[in-house]
Parts: structure tokens; sequence; C-alpha cells
């Protein structure tokens, strides 16, 4: 079951795990337009869902299990990207972008958890990205917010749900050729301040031009994500792509430079019993 799979990287996950041959629901906000996508298939089936909507997420899960009789895999693949400087973007668009990248995927996962545990199996897979990770880029605050957030869900949720035989996966892509940076996946602010209006006037552009430009192909991402799916014991994370591993591995050094200076006085800090006379 795969959300957002009528476009971008969702629809390179529809199409690849229809090529190896598994059973798949793709979900999208526009059904016309993931069937037109994706074509037909008699090992397919199209549902309508707006993940920030809790009865489409049943209704979903529900016509899964009817069609298919499981659900074996879920991708939480849906999202959109409010980009732009954190006091330029206005509290609801902050609170819409959560709502679609965290919220989303709890969402389609509650709504999930039962029939996993009902088979006493299942995958969970969050499509995560390095500013998840990482941080740290202009126009990122609301959009990195919302992947951390997802990223310490997951970490913890898979410690609740490992009893029941349901696996997790976090996935970190880099910078792929998806349609997140396209005018219906990526929102700008609401509202402009003065002080900011320089660097808008580098960054916006900059933003703008990479649509289409990026360096990592969906397609084949696509395709090893199959293969991470269908290892026995997938990984808890998985970075796609060279610039995912380059910043994992930048992330790992950044936090080991910041423990080593002060470790001496972290490690300091436990109350010191005090002995009990006899």
């Amino acid at each position: 079951m795969i959300t957002g799979a009528g476009r971008g990287m969702g629809l390179e996950i529809a199409k690849a795990a229809l090529a190896a041959k598994h059973k798949v629901v793709a979900t999208g906000r526009n059904v016309e337009q993931v069937t037109k996508a994706i074509g037909k298939s008699e090992n397919l089936l199209v549902v309508k869902l707006d993940v920030t909507k809790q009865s489409d997420a049943e209704a979903a899960v529900n016509s899964a299990v009817e069609r298919f009789g499981a659900i074996d895999v879920l991708v939480n693949n849906a999202g959109n990207f409010y980009a732009g400087f954190f006091e330029e973007l206005s509290m609801d668009q902050i609170q819409n972008q959560i709502n679609t990248n965290l919220f989303g995927q709890m969402i389609v996962t509650r709504a999930v958890l039962p029939q996993m545990r009902k088979q006493h199996g299942g995958h969970i897979i969050a499509i995560s990205s390095t500013a998840g990770l990482v941080g740290g880029y202009d126009y990122c605050t609301a959009y990195a917010a919302s992947k951390f957030a997802v990223e310490g869900w997951m970490d913890t949720l898979r410690v609740e749900i490992a009893p029941f035989g349901i696996k997790t996966t976090v996935v970190n892509p880099g910078f792929f050729r998806t349609g997140l940076l396209e005018p219906g996946s990526t929102i700008w602010p609401e509202k402009s301040i003065k002080d900011y209006a320089e660097r808008n006037a580098q960054l916006r552009p900059y933003w703008e031009s990479m649509n289409g430009k990026q360096g990592g192909d969906p397609t084949k991402l696509a395709k090893a994500l199959i293969k991470v799916v269908d290892q026995p014991e997938p990984p808890l994370r998985w970075f796609a792509g060279a610039d995912a591993i380059a910043e994992g591995e930048r992330k790992i050094s950044e936090l080991q430079s910041q423990i080593n200076p002060y470790r001496e006085l972290s490690s300091s800090l436990s109350i010191e019993e005090v002995p009990v006379s006899a």
C-alpha cells in the first residue's frame, strides 16, 4: 500500500512493485490521476486517500483487505514542501506542513496497524529526507521539523510493534528528481519580511531552478526500495543516494565533534551518593 502514488517517487514505487509481481494498493487524492499515471493491472487497486483524513485511511485499508486479503507493506510516501524562512511562513502553513508530513503518516499507519497485528507481521516504511536527519538547510525549517518528527516517531514505534512481528524502515533520500519542487508540491510563504529580502532574491530562484535538475533517479530508487522490502531483515534506516550517505556521515562527524570537547564535563553530572553511617 503506497500513499501519494499519483506522481513522483510514489508513482515510481508503485510501478516497481507491480513489475516485481507484488499486489499494489496505490492511493492518492485524485483517483483518476493515479490510475492514468500507473495504468491498468490485475494486481492493482487504486483508492482515494487524503492522508490527513482518518475516514479516508480507514476506508482505504478496508478496500485493500477486501481486495487482497492482507497488507504486508505500507509505504508512507505522501508529502509536500512548505519552503521559506521560519518567520515568513505563517503558523497555519507550518501546521499544514506537519499535518501532511507527520500526522498524515501517523493517520495511515494507525489505520493499517490493526490489520498487521492480526496478520502477526508487516513492514512500515516511512519516506523521510536528509533534511529529517541533518537539518541546516535554508528554507527547510517547517519541512525539517516535520521530517525530524517522523524519525523520532518511527524510532520509537518500532519498539512498540516489534513483538507483533511488524518491521519498520526509515528512508532518507537525497536530492531526487521527483515532483517535490513542482508548484503543486512546493508552497511559498504567505508574507514577506524586509530583512530577508536580499537572501530571498538569491535563494528562491535557486530552489525553483532545481526542479527537474536533481541528480537522483527516482526509478532507480524505487527498484532499490523493492530490494530493501524483500530482505528477510530489512534495515531500520536506508540512505538512498550517494549524497544521502555523505550527509549521514557528516551528521555522525558533527555529533562526535560536539561530544568530544565536553565529554569530561558531561560525564561529571551524576548524583554523588553520600555513604550512610552505620
